[in-house]
């Protein structure tokens, strides 16, 4: 039953006088809000990059906010709906509401997505937008939705930054953050490699890259490795051959890609063609680290991601039932297995959802309020929490490497260690969020 009372939502059911309780309902929220639904439907936003760098994470987005909008109104078999610890989501749309959407092209382009977002809410009445894949999109995004009165509901996006300096009251994120991928790959790598290590970094140039070095540099020092150089790269490159040249010359004996997407493919690819992986340098043989990673990276980079170690939020083979459920669902609509970026944005849907059915409101702040605090489970991460202090979800991390014998084009990274939550846990205020007040909900009109 919905804790949402500020803005005009009364919970009854309480015990009234001398033991006499009152009919439990929850009456239609008195303060307007933004796209407030008036007829049979809802509209949600879909705003993923269908161009650019980061145009094959977008389309597994989309197809993954289809097969959540089937679920919701009832279609198929309920995916994770089946397996959700929350049990207010009964295949009836959102309180009753038939769930409709649009979709957008962020382009990779801050501006573009803003501008698609915008369109959505103004002229299509959404009264929620999802999406991303570019952390610059995702904050450039949220920051509208803070404005406009809607929830943000995040799809791939890693930056510290997002709930961080850029956190926003309006905003969730479900997919884990630049501090979280590198305190999990840090004790794997001293293992794997020892302490002393002399790592040379490629990193994009915008928020997630700046904020992904700064964690996986900080990790490492404190694990003895020295940061020889870092040298930031335009989203936009193609060839990263003269990125890559000065690093045989460097002293460094590690090269750490903080690119993502295409970036890292062709990136990594062209490491793979100076014959780093083949080199000894200070007596060691050369590694190559990806700090994320994810499945259609790794098939994009076939051959050369093999044994080479990343991060990544959720993967297809694992065997809880919330995984199983989803991977079950996704390949009978589409013939594959999904990838990280599917599952993040299929659950934040399912999230959405249920918040609204727990707080009997399509108000921004009902939702916000439902979403706060939020712990659940059955979703594919293990017990996952939506921390109030910063609407970041805390939940397990996966270490991956490239698999040396893979099966099929879709078998190409294997888990070699579940890092606990407790591990990759850090308090609201650590310096690497500091800087952004979280603020207060805005319902909009």
């Amino acid at each position: 039953m919905s804790k949402f009372t500020r803005r005009g939502l009364i919970k009854t059911g309480a015990t009234v006088g001398a033991g006499l309780a009152m009919p439990t309902f929850i009456t239609s929220p008195l303060a307007a809000y933004t796209n407030a639904p008036t007829g049979g439907s809802v509209t949600l936003g879909f705003n993923v990059p269908q161009s650019g760098p980061y145009a094959d994470e977008g389309a597994d987005e989309l197809r993954a906010y289809k097969l959540a909008v089937e679920h919701l109104n009832g279609g198929g078999d309920g995916g994770m709906m089946n397996t959700f610890s929350s049990k207010s989501l009964t295949g009836n749309g959102i309180l009753g509401k038939k769930v409709e959407y649009v979709t957008g092209d962020t382009q990779t382009k801050s501006d573009a997505a803003r501008a698609s977002a915008k369109s959505m809410i103004e002229k299509d009445n959404a009264v929620m937008i999802t999406g991303g894949s570019s952390s610059g999109v995702a904050i450039a995004v949220q920051g509208l939705c803070q404005e406009a009165g809607v929830i943000f509901m995040a799809g791939l996006t890693h930056s510290n930054d997002t709930t961080g300096k850029d956190k926003k009251a309006n905003g969730f994120r479900h997919f884990f953050n630049g501090y979280m991928s590198a305190a999990a790959l840090a004790p794997v790598l001293e293992a794997r490699y020892g302490k002393d290590r002399n790592a040379y970094h490629l990193t994009a140039d915008y928020t997630w890259g700046w904020t992904q070095q700064e964690s996986i540099a900080a990790a490492t020092e404190a694990k003895g490795w020295n940061t020889v150089n870092n040298v930031l790269t335009p989203l936009a490159t193609t060839d990263f051959s003269s990125y890559v040249a000065p690093v045989l010359n460097s002293g460094a004996d590690i090269l750490v890609l903080n690119h993502y997407g295409g970036n890292m493919i062709n990136s990594l690819t062209s490491a793979v063609q100076f014959g780093l992986r083949d080199k000894i340098v200070n007596g060691k043989n050369f590694e190559i680290v990806v700090p994320l990673y994810s499945r259609l990276m790794a098939r994009g980079a076939g051959e050369n991601v093999k044994g080479i170690f990343g991060s990544t939020n959720w993967h297809w083979s694992l065997s809880d039932e919330g995984s199983k459920a989803f991977v079950k669902s996704f390949g009978t609509k589409y013939g594959f297995p999904p990838s990280q970026a599917a599952h993040t944005t299929y659950v934040q849907t399912l999230l959405y959802a249920d918040a609204c059915e727990r707080s009997g409101t399509f108000n921004p702040c009902g939702v916000s309020e439902a979403l706060e605090g939020f712990k659940f489970d059955g979703m594919g991460n293990g017990p996952t929490e939506y921390r109030a202090e910063d609407h970041q979800c805390f939940k397990d991390v996966l270490v991956v490497k490239g698999k040396e014998n893979p099966t099929s084009e879709f078998d190409v990274l294997e888990v070699v260690e579940i890092t606990p939550r407790g591990q990759v846990e850090y308090p609201a205020d650590h310096p690497m969020f500091a800087g952004g007040a979280l603020g207060k909900c805005n319902p909009g009109a």
